[in-house]
């Protein structure tokens, strides 16, 4: 069951700041040794996730696999990157890069969204926050600037 979700929002409106808090964030959850799933919009943004977990912190180690559409899920690993969450059977954070409001909120202990300045973007993430407060979630809004520290 969902506790809570964090909205993470920062004040400029290209992908790679999001990104990079969302490597951050996994980073984090990763060193408590939680299980993390990072959606993305779509698989292509899902490989630069990918990628940028290697190179975000040159002193940082994240493992992590690229999960595919129809592909198992290997559970040694801790951290998944997908842009479908049909595989995804429960884990201990849910850090949502799509703009959608994930299917099956109740297999993820936190939910993670992170927002940035581009209006469309905004537009859907106070939707999404309206449907977490109208389930009932507690919530929480951090905002951020670009060096700000997760």
């Amino acid at each position: 069951m969902t506790d809570r979700v964090d909205f993470y929002v920062l004040k400029t409106a290209t992908p790679r700041p999001r990104w990079t808090v969302a490597c951050r964030l996994t980073e984090k959850a990763y060193l408590r040794d939680l299980r993390v799933v990072v959606l993305s919009e779509n698989e292509a943004d899902a490989v630069t996730i990918d990628e940028l977990l290697w190179t975000f912190n040159e002193r940082s180690f994240v493992p992590h696999g690229l999960l595919r559409q129809d592909q198992p899920i290997d559970a040694s690993v801790p951290v998944h990157l997908t842009a479908n969450l049909d595989a995804i059977e429960k884990a201990d954070v849910l850090v949502n890069l799509s703009d959608r409001l994930p299917t099956g909120l109740e297999r993820f202990g936190r939910i993670v969204e992170i927002i940035d300045a581009d209006g469309e973007r905004l537009r859907l993430g106070r939707e999404r926050f309206k449907a977490y407060r109208d389930r009932k979630l507690a919530l929480e809004t951090h905002q951020l600037d670009e060096t700000a520290d997760v």
